[in-house]
């Protein structure tokens, strides 16, 4: 890893940073935009799955346009995206304005994750790949606590119901400062040389090892001209023969996680709410000021699952560390459901509480939250790379629609205790899922490990 390497692996983990303080803040900020606007349930269930889906759709759909057009092109203008609709948000004038808003918004943050791991994926060496993979990741984790101080402190100055509009405007902050930094990253040598610019790739490369690049013969070999219209959006190539396994590997455990990630963590301050944390006697805003710092203490140990996955995910290997992950999070949330059913005695209920929220936290971001980032921007060929991971990303965040725009549903008409069982349900698929059709990248090159599917998925033509 030279410096050049760290340096674009921040750039390109950056915009995962705004993912994690969207999915944070919203979470602060529904409260008081149900207030303000009189929203019920299902319409706090439809603003939070909002950007998700827009995530899902801009993941899953635009993701291919890495394959056509670079890496590096879009990421030069994804994130104007993020700061428009981060400020068309802050100014909507009802409800369902904002519900649009925020599914634009949305897609600007799906199209980042697939961009980003195929950059990576694509730049990074062989030793230690898992590691930086996760650790672009973890961004989201430092996105989520920028969320948790930025609700505090605007919740604490102005405890006022349209304080949400400062919050969902942030964003634009960042954002900004993202898009300058971004400015002068160069393209990935890899998809620079599989698409007929071989003297640009080899000066990339040199730049970046300042060693002299000599390119392999995977390298140089394309494709055929990829498919036009709508076949170039839905990727027929990742449900054939040689590549089914890996989608649903990637795609259906991501799936089943997003609904427990989402919906529990948007969640997390209306569930600490409902354990009256704020005292019989507290105000509306209170509440959420006490559920919100809540949240903000349990987010610590976000951080330290992903940087336990850091550590192991290339000792331990990706698999394991998903099948363990998904393991814990089932236990963790029968703990909570467990704990809901105990409410009677105050002390026991909250160590409880405590201890199921900060398990589920850990053992979320050590395993799968970090793991189904990183495996489908390693398991996929380079011409199908940003295409396979738009779809398992699309289908995490169609997940991740389901799960925030049931939770508050279901949390209304059965409960906590039977919604977290049903939720542990999921993650308990999710581990049988992964162990069927594991395949495990770690410590095999990216050429080795795609290379026979990439072989058996259409005829190449080498340039002269």
């Amino acid at each position: 890893m030279s410096r050049l390497h760290v340096r674009f692996w921040l750039l390109a983990g950056l915009g995962i940073l705004l993912d994690g303080f969207d999915f944070f803040i919203i979470g602060v900020a529904n409260p008081l935009i149900a207030k303000e606007f009189g929203a019920g349930s299902a319409a706090q269930g439809l603003l939070s799955a909002a950007a998700i889906i827009g995530a899902a759709l801009g993941a899953a759909l635009l993701g291919p346009l890495g394959d056509r057009i670079g890496r590096g092109r879009i990421f030069r203008v994804d994130l104007w995206l993020f700061v428009i609709f981060s400020l068309a948000c802050a100014g909507a004038w009802d409800i369902w304005s904002l519900i649009v808003f925020r599914l634009l918004l949305g897609v600007a943050v799906g199209l980042d994750y697939p961009i980003a791991a195929s950059y990576l994926a694509e730049i990074l060496p062989a030793r230690n790949r898992g590691r930086w993979l996760v650790g672009a990741f973890s961004l989201q984790a430092a996105g989520i606590l920028l969320g948790a101080a930025v609700g505090v402190v605007i919740l604490l100055l102005l405890p006022d119901i349209d304080s949400w509009r400062i919050m969902l405007g942030f964003g634009a902050l960042p954002a900004l400062l993202i898009i300058v930094l971004r400015r002068k990253m160069p393209e990935s040598p890899r998809w620079l040389a599989r698409n007929g610019h071989e003297q640009e790739a080899c000066e990339v490369g040199q730049a970046m090892t300042g060693q002299p690049i000599r390119l392999t013969r995977t390298d140089r070999e394309r494709h055929v001209p990829p498919p036009e219209g709508l076949r170039a959006f839905i990727q027929p190539q990742l449900f054939s023969r040689p590549l089914v396994r890996r989608t649903v590997f990637t795609a259906v455990p991501w799936f089943l996680m997003d609904i427990a990630t989402y919906g529990v963590g948007i969640f997390t301050p209306t569930l600490l709410a409902g354990l009256a944390l704020g005292g019989t006697n507290a105000t509306f805003i209170a509440d959420d000021i006490v559920s919100t710092e809540g949240t903000a203490a349990l987010d610590v140990f976000l951080v330290i699952g992903f940087l336990l996955a850091i550590l192991l995910v290339d000792r331990v290997g990706r698999v394991p560390l998903q099948l363990a992950g998904f393991a814990g999070m089932a236990g963790a949330l029968c703990l909570l459901a467990v704990s809901d059913q105990l409410s009677g005695g105050a002390s026991s209920h909250l160590a409880l509480v405590f201890v199921g929220f900060a398990l589920f936290n850990v053992l979320m971001n050590m395993g799968p939250n970090a793991t189904t980032f990183a495996l489908p921007a390693e398991v996929f060929p380079a011409d199908v790379r940003a295409a396979g991971h738009g779809f398992a990303a699309g289908c995490g965040k169609l997940g991740a629609a389901l799960g925030t725009f049931f939770f508050p549903v279901l949390l209304a008409d059965v409960g906590e205790s039977a919604l977290l069982y049903g939720i542990a349900g999921t993650s308990a698929l999710a581990f049988v899922v992964t162990l069927i059709f594991r395949v495990e990248p770690a410590g095999r090159s990216i050429d080795d490990l795609t290379g026979e599917a990439a072989t058996a998925l259409s005829p190449r033509v080498t340039p002269p």
